[in-house]
Formats: C-alpha cells, structure tokens, sequence
C-alpha cells in the first residue's frame, strides 16, 4: 500500500485516479509527484521517457482527444499545476468492454490529483479556469506519424464538456466524426 499517494479505479478498466498525499507544515507541503516503485501498484513497468508541459490560457479551451497508434502507443500520468481541468479519457482499446466509452475528473493544482491513462485510451481536457498548466508523464517518445486523434465534439462520443467551448485547435477540430472503420487500437 502506497504511503505518498492513494490510487482509485474508476469505471474503465485500468484507467486510475491518483491523489498526491502531501505533508503538510507552516512552511507550506511537500509531496511526491512520482515512484516507480509504488506506480507498480497500478501496472506502471515502463520507465517514464518523455515529460511534457502546457499551457491553456482561456477558460473553455479544450485540447484532446490524443493517442498514439502501435507500436508506440503510451501510458500517460497527468497532472494539474495551476488552474483547473476536466480531464478526460476513452477506452479506445479494440474489443473492450467499455470501448469508446469515457470517463472524466476534475484535476486541479488544489486536489493535487492525476490521471493514469494507460495504453489504449485517447486523452484530452477542458480547462475550466483560465491559465491552466499541466504536466504530463509519458512511457512512450512522440511520434508524429503514429499520433492520432478522436474529434472531442463527436456527438457519437458525447463528451459532457462542462462548459461553452471558448477555444480549440484547426488539427482537433477538423478530425474526422467516428463511423464504423474505427475498429480502435490493439494495446501491449
């Protein structure tokens, strides 16, 4: 059992909310971000390869719905440093119970939460402050030719963003709608 962190399953298979247990004095907290050795517990084995950091600036951006295809497909651990996101994955894993199924929570510099998102699950978020930074872990090195991506406003996903949308990118809003080729990917 983990001492630096509580892990809690949610609803999709693997798919794992990790909240930092900081200590806590005058002077302000101390927390562990991150452990090879306590992460087993979730099914982390791969060393971490790539660390990525973001800034969303309005209220209402959405950015996402991310994966990349094999052989490079990747865990991911996002966290929230300033500011406050919705942050949301879908089981994109072929033959999954609960395939094209999503699942969201809120991530802020305040709960001091993260999001596991293992192989086989597209990734994005809304920012529901302004001037949101994240931090994001990722098992894998990015590769452009292998990236791909859901269109977060597909209505056969029907993602429940919170708010109005303020603000997404040409390359997330263009993506294709889902239609019966999508068969999803095949996770190691």
């Amino acid at each position: 059992m983990s001492k630096r962190f509580s892990f809690t399953e949610t609803p999709l298979s693997g798919l794992v909310k990790i909240a930092r247990k900081p200590i806590i004095d005058k002077r302000g907290f101390f927390s562990r971000f991150y452990c090879a050795e306590e992460f087993k517990e979730i099914g982390l084995e791969s060393s971490i390869a790539q660390i990525n950091h973001t800034l969303t600036k309005k209220k209402g951006g959405i950015r996402g719905m991310h994966f990349q295809y094999q052989p490079h497909t990747e865990t991911k651990i996002v966290s929230c440093l300033q500011g406050e996101i919705l942050d949301v994955a879908i089981d994109i894993r072929s033959g999954s119970a609960t395939f094209l199924q999503w699942h969201a929570e809120i991530l802020s510099a305040e709960n001091r939460s993260s999001l596991y998102i293992p192989e086989g699950f597209a990734h994005g978020f809304q920012a529901l402050t302004a001037n949101c930074e994240l931090i994001y872990l990722h098992t894998g090195l990015y590769t452009a030719e292998k990236e791909g991506g859901l269109n977060p406003l597909d209505p056969k996903l029907a993602i429940d963003w919170p708010l109005e949308v303020s603000e997404i990118s040409e390359r997330d809003s263009t993506i294709p709608l889902l239609d019966a080729q999508f068969q999803g990917i095949v996770a190691t």
